[in-house]
């Protein structure tokens, strides 16, 4: 598949459908060696002048380690026939098993990091800010009982959006 890229004010999806509904794979690492997890957690806007995405990743997770050792992440988005491979990256492991074989994703370079070819729509992200959500920052304590009674608390990522790669028919 292919690939145009197109400037931040150009993507037209709905942030709050894109994400929270429809889910998004975050992913670093290179073309060989990368991992991957489904999240309906983000945002997208602007911070410090630049169109910007957070990305939100426990600290069991597999994938926090490729994040924590690349300079960039991907946020990648799919047509709802991809459910069930976003389901599987969400659930499974990629220590225990290969998940991105098992979804039936092709990983592809992109600039230093990595995405799948199967995505409708690719966030390249350099990380710019990262911090860790801790129980005292809960200003609504409600929170913190509902979604941290396991204390796997949720570190925080900002990425400059550096690109964004709209899959051509």
């Amino acid at each position: 598949m292919s690939f145009k890229e197109i400037k931040p004010e150009e993507w037209d999806k709905n942030p709050f459908e894109a994400i929270g509904k429809d889910w998004m794979l975050v992913t670093a690492g290179t073309e060989e060696h990368l991992n991957t997890m489904t999240a309906s957690w983000g945002g997208v806007g602007v911070i410090w002048g630049k169109p910007s995405a957070t990305a939100y990743v426990r600290q069991t997770r597999y994938t926090k380690e490729f994040i924590d050792n690349s300079e960039f992440f991907t946020l990648s988005f799919f047509d709802k026939s991809h459910r069930d491979a976003l389901n599987l990256c969400g659930t499974v492991s990629g220590r225990d098993r290969d998940k991105i074989k098992e979804a039936g994703l092709t990983p592809m370079a992109v600039d230093k990091t990595a995405a799948f070819e199967e995505a409708d729509v690719i966030l390249v992200c350099r990380k710019q800010y990262h911090q860790y959500m801790n129980p005292e920052g809960f200003d609504v304590k409600e929170n913190n009982a509902k979604w941290y009674a396991d204390r796997d608390y949720h570190t925080m990522y900002i990425g400059s959006i550096e690109k964004i790669l709209l899959k051509e028919a």
